[in-house]
């Protein structure tokens, strides 16, 4: 890679004719992906896309000018200092505000690109074309609150204000819960028949905590593995297992902790096995809550199906370490 300070003016001109160029299409792709999604939004990056095409333009005249039609083949990654751009596969179904910060990132490394050029260059052409478009990328800001303003209408904010709310249910809520209710719900059987059948907290503790990270494991990969967002736009498959996996571990230790109570103390199987009861009845609850709140099931069916159901599990799994 070559030091920015050892860069001709020519190498200087093939690198932000490049990087116009790719920032343009980084922004249409943006626009595509948004499309669908938040199409008020797509418009936005399109007409940024548009700026970074006429930016280009004026730099190729410049370069055609001075130095023939050929282009080195040099690019940003070629120069020290200048940030990688993640690869446009990554960017597939992020949210809209991460994307809008994407841009900010984009516009501010290619004004700090201009300023330091046109501090380097000695043509006065060539200085004044790189401090012209230093002081554009600064505005760029101000161009997508414009345009953002212009485009984005308030019935258009609310609609996408949904959108993003549904994406969000999607991506995060959906699989965090799914994993909170299986690992409430299905560690109950394991760990209470373990609790009955050994009346012992440490043995009783180690099953709830094998059966916890091993439903969080198994609960994560098939999140993963269900899809890979590309059609649903469920966002990273990773992400969601993840997500997943975590909340499963995490539901299915709440009530395990409880067996942590040293076997030696008076009473401590009933008052490890008291706590626990306690925990299973408030996660049900906030499963039953979260149910209500994100996923549109009314509050009291959805207490009835997560309540009814933790208890059925949890007298099974008594019922069967008393036998």
């Amino acid at each position: 890679m070559k030091n920015f300070a050892d860069l001709t003016e020519r190498e200087v001109l093939a690198v932000a004719i490049s990087s116009e160029e790719e920032d343009s299409r980084i922004y249409m792709t943006f626009a595509e992906d948004l499309a669908a999604r938040y199409p008020d939004s797509a418009k936005v990056f399109e007409e940024m896309a548009e700026e970074e095409r006429g930016h280009r333009h004026r730099l190729l005249e410049l370069y055609e000018k001075r130095f023939g039609t050929h282009l080195p083949p040099i690019r940003r990654e070629d120069v020290k200092g200048f940030l990688r751009r993640r690869p446009i596969w990554l960017t597939k179904n992020l949210p809209l505000d991460t994307i809008r910060k994407e841009a900010e990132t984009m516009e501010l490394q290619a004004e700090q690109f201009y300023i330091k050029a046109a501090e380097q260059a000695e043509d006065v052409g060539v200085r004044r074309l790189l401090g012209d478009l230093a002081e554009e990328e600064k505005g760029h800001e101000k161009l997508a609150i414009k345009l953002t303003g212009e485009i984005l209408k308030p019935d258009v904010r609310a609609e996408e204000d949904r959108t993003r709310r549904r994406m969000f249910v999607l991506q995060y809520v959906q699989p965090g819960l799914a994993g909170l209710m299986d690992g409430s719900v299905s560690t109950l059987a394991p760990l209470f028949a373990a609790a009955f059948a050994t009346h012992q907290n440490w043995q009783t503790f180690l099953v709830g905590l094998a059966a916890s990270i091993g439903a969080g494991i198994s609960m994560g990969f098939a999140e993963a593995l269900s899809d890979d967002g590309s059609l649903t736009g469920r966002g990273s498959p990773w992400l969601r297992g993840l997500t997943c996996g975590l909340m499963t571990t995490l539901g299915g230790i709440g009530h395990t902790l409880p067996y942590l109570v040293p076997d030696s103390w008076p009473n401590a199987f009933w008052i490890a096995t008291v706590i626990a009861c306690i925990i299973v009845f408030f996660e049900l609850w906030a499963i039953a809550f979260i149910r209500a709140r994100y996923m549109d099931t009314p509050f009291l069916q959805a207490v009835f199906q997560i309540v009814l159901g933790g208890v059925i599990v949890l007298a099974v799994g008594i019922l069967i370490g008393t036998a």
